[in-house]
């Protein structure tokens, strides 16, 4: 068997190359000249005449459904030369650059030599048709077309902008205005006329609400938009109501086309004369089957009605002085048992802090619980920390600091920093006291509801005097209390009017499977086969009704009308669409719902298995093509850790939370074991409960014994030595504390533990935790702890700091605060002054490092050192481009092949078969170890060789991080560099670099000592500015600017936003599959940036492109991101827009089209402040943009629910934000990595499963009764059956059912290790392979085959039968049944089954041996009666004794078993694909012995347990990329995953005598050369 090795290409064949084929989508280079491609070339004058509104951009359409452009002139969609199996590697060159377009037409020989440098080269084992080439592939399967090359890139822009304007010209044609005129008549006549719900129009101002304590109680305020009272807190998120669920449901369910066929046919039947089967056999199945659906359907919805009701039924306080409100309501008693105790501690309390000055009576409080859904517009309610706001809502009065409160938004926006809000100052101290309110008569005027989450307008007006109102004042609904006692606010919107509402997805339909399509349109396929058999039939009977039956005299007058001839036969061959094909479809999908249960999907920590909320669309799980992934809580922890930090020019690890953490937590799981007890169900989680900020036990980051073992980190020539651990650090100040390094560490230490404005908190243990408005200012204070610095107290305008002096002593010092500069968005800095206990003023300051470097005292030095590092990351980032572009574009044609291949089979035929039922475990392995060994460098993959066989190490930080070390290696410290501020500079810089490319947040801290006098003359200048009544924040901003300046550098931190387990690999291995991974967050730019690093979603070269509507002509930029993307020469792209921009886009129908078309094209789409609907619209535009695709939405939170739920998949994850997602769902999952196994494995066998149990029922259904519509040709068309009425009825139910459902729940195809250790395997369902129109044509002409053979051996065996044999018609029928019955079952059961097990082979039993005992059981009870039919006894006495029968029945199933094994000898043989040379290598010696002994034969790995020391001169120029085996031809083949394995130390080294080749400390190491051979 060969097994072909060349490169092998898809969108996201390689790690560094994602999915994109790097030129199949952008024009070609101007001065490019193909080489000829056997089509008939074009003369530059000829092209230069061609019809200019021709052209468009060419989209190739790849079998995945990733569209990709790529300019041509009369190019139609889908029509794309299929390529040669080869790469060139095209290299920046100066004919990018050129516009002479004479260049692009020279002769062969000149184009030869204008591509010099250029690596070009073919393989020739593809057969090539009609001796021409069909195609030139560049970069990864890219066909250039000639008319492309005389045109330069101006050009192509203009017929760009020409193709823009025709598609937006095309939005407004026919199809288009008929759609709008029908939905304008839609609107006027069914919604407004007939439903009676008519848009509201706009206010004339906004609404105005009125600060009247209780009066909203008695008086509802009236909505002047609708003239009718406001409309209530009540929301509802289920699809349907009582009275819309039963006709939405007959519509979906009769919008499958079957279900409509087989009501047709029901009615019919009903027609008395018409059915020869009975007038309800078809309609009472279909009422039963549809019932069965839409009871699904509703217990779904009645999921999400319950989750409602529960939101709707939560208690809210609202003031109520007057006692309108019963304070007991029955309603309230019906309050969950989890909100009551959650307020069992509030109804004793009455108010705040500082209402505690009017006396109350507690039994007449004016404080009053109603339900959320019982609130209304301009109500007073009362939140206390850690309550859920209820409604939006303004701020009248707030207990924190300054009258501050913080905000979590994360449900909203998924920002993990606190919001301050504040009221507005002219309500702060007017609504202070209950008095206050009561006496309170101001106005609120706020906008209309709308969907702006980051932008509000309002007005307060009070005694005369009007203060604006803006995102400070309000607080939107999904938010959450934190850090806060109490607040007070006054209700703005209601129900579905609130924000967060407004952004969910409207009018959800119900999602259906994406194989649906194509079975409606085989339906239809067979209805017309059914026509063309009943026109057929009746034209026989009215041949068969002139020659014979006119002139038979016992058929006179016996002549059939047309009507019924034409319905009979219908009726007859209606069974051709099989109704048990859906009822038996539902059943295969509860086994599959089942079989999910999968362990390794199982989270133990939080003990959450994986949950399947429908059942519906199992088989879309395996042909996704876009993942868009939310950020907080899906991707990350959403906790912050210390992780790194640089000072006086050294970087050092800090990992003292992660051992803590992983003591903690064994300490935990021991108390739970001693315990036994579960966790907590579902039931007993409040869904609104969030953990708090100082949780202090997590998921181990890194292992423990990877700081614990006694083996000392390896340094090697060339590599910078192992990053020191922050115990040393605090050791060598502890040895040395006077040294120029040690004093500069002790102020950066300072710095992280003074410049913050957390508050420190004693909890009942004693211990401190710390309230932090961000998780960022959290993880320094607790890093600042670790490191021997903690904050003990922060009283007014002072904190409490407690050390260990160098002499040991513990000592407590206060800081006096003198001022904050606060942190914002445009400063991205914050600052504050502080007099040291020496009475020194020192301004600390931390913020981004671009704006922090110019303001250090020695600038102008600092910015030629980060100028100079930044040009050699920007160098490092091009070598690792090109390396990668390198790799991408590497082939060969394999040498003895065959033999080598022969070879691995031979080696792994002989090992144990223990060795091929692995576990999971072994593939993860490997997989890991061949990703990690192309994505690391050429010298990192010499020392991830060696410590292959170690415990595989956590891939959420870099190898050279997991290396830190407590012990103090020789020149990590260097003093003489911290005494040069140069060499910090550049050091800090540098280090500042590595730590944002491996994904962490960076800071630079800095400080600054100060005069008193200096100080007080800032001081009256920013006190004016804080207390300025105009342009307050600009003044504030200028004011800082006067004393945020010379600082001194104190050193930067890095800060880890704690990804979840195994989210890299799992990103890896999506875009192996060819899935695309978008990332569609709320929170700001640089911290989406920073995730994508960590997540792999971006690559360290990756080419970053930001779209920023505030600062770039959009159209502009978007023109040349399509130049620098489509000429082929970006290794990775990434693409990142705003919200705001996106809004922007989403106005400019000529912008839509053109951001759509490049981000389609793009290897990593970000979408950062993104609202909940604008990720749903993002969803759906894919959808339309890309039609043939399919999409899959994943997040954890509530402002995910719209993008879930425009999805074709949504998943929802157990997370932080609480089970909102999940439980609105389709599926959910504890934890992102399981999302791998989810679509790789179980998405893959579900998809096959139910493709081939399709496929298998037409088929037999086929075989079955086209046997019938033979048989009429016999019998003069009248329609007689040729089988037995009772067997007919059960043909389905009891034996040819078994074996379909079998198929279609138990199948595999391949093993879970071989899918997850190739995810390349999954492009099997991307690409429909398994069920598709040419699939479905062979398995019918199979069938059609078949039941051909059939019945001409069981006619020829009858027609010759002696009269003394029993030659009736049953003999005949149950001849041909038993043989139909027997090969359906060895067809599906053992030819088409490939997972056999003991349930399959007892299926088969059964339904064999079930169809004998049923023939004895009619030949017994059956009624003794003269007809057609003579049953009773006939099969014992009659036939069944008969050889000749028996013998019959054999041969003709012998003949029809060669007939299907022949066929599926030469597909295996001479078209095999990717799936049956994968089986091979399973039943040979398992995947991960066959994928190492391929690496190691090919001289790019060695073997495990090989001498690694020999002669690899040779080797050398054997590095090849591995890639996984494919089969010859097969779709799939170019679009495999380049398994690229760098050489092992042993290859790449050189031993030469006499240490000529060799250093201090081993052998000197040699980067191998990518040899590519002919």
């Amino acid at each position: 068997m060969t097994l072909p090795l060349g490169i092998m290409f898809n969108y996201n064949d390689n790690p560094e190359r994602a999915e994109t084929s790097r030129q199949d989508h952008f024009p070609p280079d101007p001065n490019f000249s193909p080489v000829n491609t056997g089509i008939g070339e074009e003369q530059p004058e000829q092209q230069e005449q061609r019809d200019h509104g021709s052209w468009r951009p060419r989209r190739t359409n790849t079998d995945s459904s990733t569209h990709r452009v790529r300019f041509s002139n009369n190019a139609s969609y889908g029509q794309v030369p299929r390529g040669i199996d080869d790469t060139i590697n095209a290299g920046a060159d100066a004919r990018m650059d050129s516009n002479d377009p004479a260049q692009a037409h020279t002769s062969s020989s000149k184009s030869a030599e204008n591509r010099e440098g250029r690596h070009v080269e073919y393989d020739l084992n593809r057969p090539v048709e009609g001796g021409k080439l069909r195609g030139l592939i560049d970069h990864g399967k890219i066909s250039q077309d000639t008319d492309d090359a005389g045109h330069d890139v101006s050009f192509r822009l203009d017929n760009y902008r020409a193709w823009v304007n025709r598609q937006r010209k095309r939005a407004r044609g026919p199809r288009a205005r008929f759609e709008e005129l029908f939905n304008s008549y839609y609107q006027k006549w069914i919604i407004e006329g007939l439903l009676r719900q008519r848009p509201l129009p706009p206010s004339r101002d906004g609404r105005h609400i009125p600060i009247s304590a209780g009066a909203v109680r008695k008086v509802p305020l009236i909505d002047e938009r609708s003239g009718s009272h406001y409309i209530s807190n009540f929301i509802r998120s289920s699809r349907y109501t009582k009275w819309s669920f039963v006709p939405k449901q007959l519509y979906f369910q009769f919008s499958k086309l079957a279900n409509f066929y087989f009501l047709i046919i029901a009615v019919l039947q009903l027609i008395p004369g018409l059915s020869t089967t009975g007038s309800y056999t078809t309609l009472i199945p279909l009422l039963v089957f549809v019932s069965i659906s839409m009871a699904k359907e509703g217990y779904d919805d009645y999921r999400r009605y319950i989750l409602d009701k529960t939101e709707n039924l939560a208690p809210a306080w609202v003031l109520d002085p007057d006692g309108t409100i019963e304070k007991v309501s029955r309603k309230t008693r019906r309050v969950g048992l989890a909100m009551r105790k959650r307020s069992k501690g509030q109804d004793g309390e009455e108010g705040m802090t500082e209402l505690q000055n009017i006396t109350e009576n507690k039994e007449e409080s004016i404080w009053t619980k109603i339900q959320w859904q019982d609130l209304r517009v301009g109500d007073v309610v009362r939140l206390r920390r850690d309550d859920s706001v209820p409604a939006d809502i303004i701020i009248l009065h707030a207990t924190g600091h300054n009258g501050v409160a913080y905000i979590e938004t994360m449900a909203l926006d998924g920002e993990t920093n606190l919001k301050s809000k504040q009221a507005c100052s002219l309500l702060a101290n007017r609504c202070d006291t209950i008095e206050n309110l009561r006496n309170c008569r101001a106005e609120i005027v706020s906008e209309d509801p709308n969907a702006d989450l980051y932008n509000f307008e309002g007005r307060v007006t009070l005694d005369g005097e009007t203060r604006p109102l803006t995102m400070s004042d309000v607080v939107y609904r999904g938010s959450t209390l934190r850090n806060t006692d109490e607040v007070i606010g006054l209700v703005i919107n209601t129900g579905e009017e609130c924000k967060i509402r407004m952004n969910a997805n409207k009018d959800v339909r119900a999602k259906a499977p994406k194989i649906q399509g194509l079975l409606n349109r085989i339906v239809i396929l067979l209805v017309l086969v059914v026509l063309t058999l009943t026109v057929g039939c009746m034209g026989g009977y009215y041949v068969w009704r002139g020659a014979y039956e006119k002139h038979a005299p016992y058929l006179k007058d016996a002549g059939v009308p047309f009507a019924h001839i034409w319905f009979g036969f219908i009726i007859a061959f209606n069974t051709l669409i099989p109704l048990s094909l859906y009822v038996s479809l539902e059943i295969i999908k509860v086994g599959q719902f089942i079989l999910l249960g999968d362990t390794e999907m199982y989270d133990p920590e939080t003990d959450t298995p994986m949950v399947v909320n429908t059942t519906t669309i199992l088989e879309n799980l395996g042909q996704v093509n876009y993942i868009f992934s939310d950020k907080t809580g899906t991707l990350t922890e959403n906790k912050m850790r210390f992780r790194k930090l640089s000072v006086a020019g050294t970087a050092w690890l800090h990992d003292m939370d992660i051992e803590r953490d992983q003591q903690q937590s064994k300490a935990r799981m021991l108390q739970d074991d001693r315990k036994g007890s579960g966790r907590p169900t579902d039931g007993d989680i409040n869904a609104n409960a969030v953990s708090d900020r100082d949780e202090r036990v997590e998921t181990p980051l890194i292992n423990q014994h990877q700081f614990n073992s006694a083996r000392t980190p390896r340094v090697r020539p060339g590599h910078s030595l192992p990053i020191p651990k922050t115990e040393a650090l605090l050791h060598y100040i502890r040895q040395h504390p006077n040294t120029t390094f040690s004093i500069k560490a002790r102020q950066f230490l300072l710095c992280v533990a003074l410049c913050h404005t957390c508050l420190p908190e004693v909890k009942e243990d004693g211990e401190i935790a710390f309230q932090a408005a961000s998780p960022d200012e959290l993880a320094l204070v607790q890093a600042a702890r670790d490191l021997g610095y903690l904050l003990v107290d922060r009283p007014t305008q002072s904190i409490k700091l407690q050390f260990q002096s160098p002499e040991g002593e513990l000592v407590t010092e206060t800081y006096e605060v003198l001022d904050v500069i606060e942190f914002s968005s445009k400063r991205k800095r914050m600052s504050i002054i502080i007099r040291m206990p020496d009475g020194r003023i020192c301004v600390f300051c931390k913020g981004a490092d671009n704006i922090m470097i110019a303001r250090l005292r020695n600038a102008r030095l600092a910015k030629q050192k980060a100028s100079a590092v930044e040009r050699r990351a920007s160098k490092r980032k091009s070598v690792e481009a090109e390396r990668a572009m390198n790799r991408l574009s590497g082939t060969y044609s394999p040498r003895n092949s065959m033999s080598k291949h022969n070879n691995i089979f031979r080696r792994a035929s002989r090992r144990k078969s223990a060795e091929v039922n692995r576990r999971s475990v072994v593939s993860d392995d490997l997989d890991t170890w061949l990703t990690r060994r192309e994505t690391l460098d050429l010298d990192d993959a010499v020392r991830y060789d060696e410590d292959f066989n170690t415990p595989r190490q956590s891939m959420a930080l870099s190898p050279v991080l997991l290396a830190g070390s407590t012990e103090i290696y020789e020149g990590t410290v260097d003093e003489s560099i911290a005494a040069d501020d140069g060499a910090v500079f550049e050091r800090c810089f540098q280090h500042i670099g590595e730590f944002a490319s491996e994904g962490l947040r960076t800071l630079l801290f800095a400080y600054r000592y100060i005069t008193n006098e200096e100080y007080e003359e800032w001081r009256q200048i920013y006190r004016a500015a804080t207390t300025s009544l105009v342009d307050r924040q600009q003044r504030v901003e200028e004011a800082a600017e006067l004393i945020e300046k010379d600082f001194d550098l104190a050193g930067a931190s890095a800060i880890e936003d704690k990804l979840q387990q195994g989210v890299p690999e799992t990103i890896e291995k999506l875009r192996r599959a060819n899935i695309k991974v978008w990332m569609l967050t709320g929170d700001k730019r640089e911290t989406a940036i920073n995730i994508a690093h960590s997540a792999r979603l971006a690559k360290p070269f990756s080419e970053v492109y930001i779209l920023d509507a505030t600062a770039d002509d959009l159209q502009q930029k978007i023109t040349s991101t399509l130049i620098d993307v489509g000429r082929g020469m970006v290794a990775h792209s990434v693409l990142v827009v705003d919200g705001h921009t996106l809004g922007v886009i989403e106005k400019d129908e000529s912008l839509k089209i053109m951001f759509y078309d490049l981000a389609v094209r793009m290897d990593s789409v970000i979408c950062c402040r993104a609202s909940p609907s604008q990720k749903a619209g993002l969803v759906q535009a894919i959808r339309e943009t890309v039609p043939s695709s399919l999409t899959l939405a994943i997040g954890d939170g509530s402002n995910d629910i719209a993008m879930i739920q425009a999805s074709h998949v949504g998943i929802g994850i157990s997370g932080r934000e609480g089970l909102q997602a999940a439980r609105v769902a389709d599926y959910s999952i504890a934890q992102f990595r399981f999302l791998q196994r989810l679509l790789l494995v179980h998405g893959r066998w579900m998809y096959l499963r139910t493709a081939k149990y399709i496929l298998a029922t037409f088929w037999k259904e086929l075989v079955f009764y086209i046997i019938q519509a033979q048989y009429q040709h016999w019998n003069g068309y009248t329609g007689t059956s040729i089988y037995e009425s009772w067997s007919l009825t059960v043909f389905n139910a009891l034996f040819t059912s078994l074996p379909v459902i079998l198929l279609g729940i138990f199948e595999k195809d391949l093993k879970a290790e071989t899918l997850l250790a190739v995810p390349e395997l999954y492009g099997f369902g991307q690409r429909s392979e398994a069920f598709n129109f040419k699939k479905y044509l062979s398995w019918m002409f199979s069938g059609a085959v078949d039941t051909i053979i059939i019945y001409m051996m069981v006619y020829g065996y009858f027609k010759d039968i002696l009269f003394t044999e029993n030659n009736s018609l049953f003999p005949l029928g149950q001849l041909a049944f038993t043989v139909a019955v027997i090969l359906i079952n060895v067809k599906i059961l053992i030819l088409e089954c490939h997972h056999k097990t003991m349930i399959i082979f007892g299926g088969f039993a059964i339904s064999i041996i079930g169809w004998f005992v049923w023939n004895l059981f009619i030949g017994v009870i059956y009624p003794l009666k003269f007809g057609p039919y003579v049953v009773r006894g006939s099969f014992v006495h009659e036939f069944g004794n008969k050889l000749g029968w028996w013998a019959t029945a054999g041969a003709t199933i012998a003949a029809v078993l060669a007939f299907e094994l022949g066929v599926t000898a030469l597909q295996r043989i001479y078209f095999p694909q990717d799936q049956h040379l994968w089986q091979e290598i399973e039943r040979e010696g398992g995947v991960s012995e066959v994928l190492k002994e391929h690496a190691a034969e090919e001289g790019r790995a060695i073997a495990p347990g090989e001498d690694q020391q020999g002669d690899t001169g040779d080797d050398l120029e054997q590095q090849r990329p591995l890639s996984p085996v494919l089969s010859e031809g097969s779709p799939g083949r170019d679009r495999l995953h380049n398994l690229y394995i760098p050489p092992t130390s042993a290859q790449r080294s050189h031993w030469m005598p006499g240490g000529a080749g060799t250093g201090a400390h081993g052998p000197i190491v040699h980067k191998g050369k990518r040899i590519q051979t002919a």
